[in-house]
């Protein structure tokens, strides 16, 4: 990964404040706001001027659990009741110690389950209530995976009571957790810029179904799954045996493509076909427009040796036929992280943008820390901004899903996909509007609805053809 640009800190820092009082996002946004100054006294800003859309896609926060401190927000000042039940229905008197799923034990045939030991860094019990994790564990460190789940976060919603994050993570008190992100370097640009507290990830469930929707705005079919892959759902309702695909034959779980970069060690029979519906990529190459997917990795993953922490299920357009491996289309459109630090300095960045970090940089709690990804994201976004590129580009980022992590806001019902928690999203541009926070309501389909308005493409579905696109956190003119 290139030093310049993208530092990846894997030494512990003793003060992590020092880093953030030296983060060049004010700089940044200075110049910005300057850029936006001249550009509004030309002419009133409108979606037209945007040249460049660039989103980037964080991992596994709810708002609450970065942003439920921050200044103007709906955040947990206001969440009112957030006692959550044990299984039987019953309010905990305290909430169980954090268990540690990074250094479960093997499955044994006594014992099915992983079994996950407390954490001994956080107290044996807590208050049923959200608590502060810097307390216990700076966000220098890693804490334990919440793990997540199509059915598991329907369940931990428990029809907008969010009151059952604690008995269906089955990681004790952690889904209680948050860390107060206003400070660190995606904060300080959420305070110069827009923040949205109304943002819902689009679908139940973890990251590859959220990737999904991201580049689709739909869950995917394999309608001939293996019978092994498939749930299994009572007559109540209720979850008898979990699985990749829905009984219908919707995947919603993680699996990998089969004509796409995945693990060795996945079993040939579970692999996805290739995708044959529409995606956000398709509906841009067919107008002619410049786009690309910059993952941290990519390259060599590609080529059979994966960074450790490469996720392959974030891949999305990977499992369509129109990228899969040895395609035209995904040598043109699916690339290096080291290509997008190439392009931002070349001012060769494309009309629209999607950059995935490596797993160490995402955020995603149980093998990457949150600061070592706030920085990476700050610093590729002030590389943007203070680029040529930056006087016209609209940088949308987003999280993926909530990862477990409870929020207080109940998701609106759109339809049975979802959406799913709230995440946070923030935008920045030289035309958004300055410390300001939106709340209006969007989904992960709002990115789409945004792209799609820009340049007059055929929305690929019933949600982001009704989505909000995102304009509200924009000084535009209509």
């Amino acid at each position: 990964m290139p030093s310049h640009l993208f530092t990846r800190r894997r030494t512990r820092r003793a003060s992590y404040l020092a880093v953030i009082s030296v983060s060049s996002a004010a700089i940044v946004m200075a110049t910005a706001c300057s850029s936006a100054t001249k550009t509004t006294a030309a002419a009133p800003p409108q979606l037209h001027d945007i040249q460049h859309i660039v989103v980037v896609y964080m991992e596994n926060w709810s708002f609450d659990s970065l942003y439920g401190n921050f200044p103007g927000a709906d955040g947990l000042t206001g969440a009112g009741r957030t006692t959550q039940l044990d299984k039987q229905g019953v309010p905990y008197v305290q909430l169980p110690q954090p268990l540690d799923s990074t250094k479960a034990a093997k499955a044994t045939t006594a014992q099915p389950a992983p079994v996950k030991p407390a954490d001994p860094r956080f107290p044996a019990t807590l208050a049923n209530a959200p608590f502060n994790l810097e307390t216990y564990v700076p966000p220098t460190n890693t804490i334990g995976d919440l793990g997540d789940g199509f059915y598991q976060e329907q369940m931990a919603i428990d029809a907008g009571r969010m009151d059952k994050f604690v008995t269906t993570g089955g990681v004790g008190a952690l889904p209680m957790g948050y860390y107060d992100a206003t400070p660190l370097p995606l904060g300080q640009l959420a305070q110069g810029y827009t923040l949205d507290d109304n943002f819902f990830h689009a679908a139940f469930g973890g990251s590859m179904l959220n990737h999904f929707w991201l580049i689709s705005g739909a869950t995917p079919a394999w309608p001939d799954a293996p019978e092994s892959m498939r749930a299994v759902v009572g007559p109540d309702g209720q979850l008898v045996k979990d699985g990749p695909v829905t009984p219908a034959g919707f995947l919603v779980n993680t699996a990998y493509p089969a004509d796409g970069p995945h693990p060795a060690s996945a079993p040939a029979g579970n692999l996805v076909p290739p995708l044959h519906t529409a995606t956000i990529g398709d509906r841009l190459s067919s107008k002619g427009i410049s786009w690309a997917w910059y993952a941290g990795g990519w390259n060599n993953a590609l080529a059979g040796h994966p960074d450790p922490l490469f996720q392959f299920n974030h891949q999305p357009f990977a499992y369509y036929a129109n990228y899969a491996n040895g395609t035209k289309g995904q040598a043109a459109h699916l690339k290096d992280e080291t290509d997008l630090v190439t392009a931002i300095r070349t001012n060769t960045l494309p009309a629209v943008t999607f950059y995935k970090p490596i797993g160490a940089n995402n955020e995603h709690p149980g093998y990457a820390n949150l600061l070592d990804g706030e920085t990476n994201a700050a610093n590729l976004i002030n590389s943007i901004m203070a680029s040529p590129a930056g006087k016209n580009t609209a940088i949308v980022v987003t999280y993926d899903e909530n990862g477990g992590f409870w929020d207080h806001v109940p998701p609106p019902f759109v339809d049975s996909w979802g959406p799913g928690t709230r995440v946070p999203t923030i935008v920045i541009s030289p035309f958004a509007k300055k410390g300001f926070v939106d709340h209006t309501q969007y989904d992960t389909t709002s990115v789409l609805a945004l792209i799609e308005h820009r340049y007059n493409l055929t929305p690929l579905g019933s949600r982001d053809a009704n989505a909000a696109d995102l304009v509200n956190s924009f000084a535009f003119t209509r």
